[in-house]
């Protein structure tokens, strides 16, 4: 089942049940990025087309299974300027997913700087893919990655930097926040080139912000470029940022995760 078929089963309702996939695993649980994307687009549903996603959490709460699952949104305040949507999936009365949706009008304001990271990703043409192997979680076998910043997953690679190019090799639609949830969160987390051998991890909680609405002439099957930092980590926790930049070097979003790692 495709990334776009999946979000498009879900309506205007405030509370629904869908079906989540097989095919989309990563490890124990479905692949976060999908289940943010999911929670994105029910949360849009909710939002003023006046107003542009500027920020956008999720706490992932337990593992997400293939299945029927329950979505719920509320509108927790809508602002003159800024309205705030929370939105929850849930299974077998559980909450395993929690979003909060920050939207915003853009106003007039004294301050402005916006001088953005540039990107400084080597081409794509010198990276890495990942293998199309068996071994490697199902999501990724949506995904191209060209690993152009630091190494592989589990190859020692001490870095502090990882990153390269992506895009979806299944979808050809114009570029929404859902698809580049999926995109984002589809590159490991940027400790795993630091272990020598394959150890479980995944996102606890993930912040992506959007200084800019997001151009939607771009296409889901374009290039786009993804730099990850680690700042810290110890004790079995990461803390990294990164940067995400359209083919042209243009930043669109900024993303800070809070990563486990057993290994």
């Amino acid at each position: 089942m495709l990334f776009s078929e999946i979000l498009a089963q879900i309506t205007p309702a405030a509370e629904q049940t869908i079906s989540l996939p097989e095919g989309w695993g990563q490890g124990r649980a479905l692949f976060g990025g999908l289940t943010a994307a999911i929670a994105w687009q029910h949360i849009h549903y909710g939002a003023s087309e006046e107003q542009a996603l500027r920020s956008f959490t999720v706490s992932f709460v337990a593992p997400v299974q293939p299945g029927e699952a329950t979505l719920r949104r509320r509108i927790l305040r809508e602002g003159k300027n800024v309205t705030q949507i929370a939105a929850e999936i849930i299974q077998g009365d559980n909450v395993v997913l929690s979003a909060l949706a920050s939207y915003g009008c853009t106003r007039e304001s004294a301050v402005t700087v916006t001088d953005t990271p540039v990107a400084h990703v080597p081409p794509r043409e010198q990276g890495l893919p990942f293998p199309k192997i068996a071994l490697m979680p199902e999501f990724t076998h949506h995904f191209d990655y060209a690993v152009t910043v630091g190494g592989l997953p589990f190859t020692g690679n001490k870095s502090r930097e990882f990153g390269g190019w992506m895009r979806f090799c299944t979808e050809s639609n114009p570029m929404t926040i859902g698809y580049l949830l999926g995109l984002v969160d589809a590159w490991p987390p940027a400790l795993l080139p630091h272990l020598s051998q394959p150890a479980p991890a995944s996102s606890l909680t993930w912040t992506i912000e959007f200084p800019e609405p997001l151009n939607t002439q771009r296409q889901s099957n374009d290039w786009w470029q993804y730099v990850a930092h680690i700042d810290y980590a110890a004790h079995g926790y990461g803390h990294t940022h990164a940067h995400i930049w359209d083919e042209a070097g243009e930043l669109v979003a900024i993303s800070r995760q809070t990563v486990t790692v057993f290994g």
